[in-house]
């Protein structure tokens, strides 16, 4: 197994990667952990982020990447994963994050985490209008490019 998904914050993507990693033994890649260097909210080099995630796709028989940067999610489809784009739209994504559980990875504390929530909260809405590689724009643009195996998990209609 090997898939990329991508979305919104707040669309699903950890729960569905976790999911399917349960029921394969998938390895899976926070997208994450891979942006952010540890315990900072410091960006890492672009061309660090590229080469971390080249290097889990290889070094993983059978993995999962997932994350909001079409950026790094276009770095894994050389290795033929299935693509799938996850847009339940904005008020489930806004409510799952209002009620997300606490991420260690992210912050120190789930009251650091709390403190972040109204600025999460703004970004996600600023999802539809962007045009960074976190927007919706980018991860349609990726979606349509990509030519191998691919599924678009939306609000009314599974394509």
């Amino acid at each position: 197994m090997k898939t990329a998904i991508i979305g919104n914050s707040g669309s699903g993507k950890s729960t569905l990667a976790r999911q399917l990693a349960a029921s394969s033994g998938a390895a899976v890649l926070d997208l994450d952990t891979v942006y952010w260097l540890p315990g900072q909210a410091i960006e890492r080099p672009s061309a660090e982020r590229v080469a971390l995630v080249r290097e889990f796709c290889q070094s993983n028989p059978s993995w999962i990447v997932e994350g909001c940067y079409a950026d790094l999610i276009e770095a894994a489809l050389p290795f033929g994963p299935e693509l799938i784009f996850l847009d339940p739209g904005l008020d489930v994504c806004l409510a799952r994050c209002r009620s997300r559980p606490f991420e260690p990875h992210k912050f120190a504390s789930k009251e650091d985490q709390d403190r972040h929530l109204a600025f999460l909260l703004e970004w996600v809405a600023g999802y539809y209008q962007r045009n960074d590689t976190m927007s919706l724009a980018a991860h349609e643009e990726l979606f349509g490019r990509y030519q191998a195996a691919k599924r678009r998990i939306g609000r009314a209609l599974d394509t």
